[in-house]
């Protein structure tokens, strides 16, 4: 008997082994996707603020049209 209880731990531990890898690679693929979210949300804001910075450029140029106008 002291064989089906050696091979019984054994199966034991390997099932836990898989069970931890299995949530390792759960763990690593729901970092991966935490990444990739937080890279867009920079580079939208970047997009962003460049956006306002060309419609404060524009707005600036306009004022200064009129200025020479007057």
């Amino acid at each position: 008997m002291g064989f089906a209880d050696d091979a019984k731990d054994a199966l034991a531990a390997t099932g836990q082994k898989i069970g931890r890898a299995a949530e390792d690679a759960k763990e690593r693929v729901s970092d991966k996707v935490d990444e990739v979210k937080a890279d867009a949300e920079v580079k939208k804001a970047e997009g962003d603020v460049k956006k306002a910075e060309a419609e404060r450029d524009a707005t600036k140029a306009k004022n200064d049209y009129k200025e020479d106008l007057r």
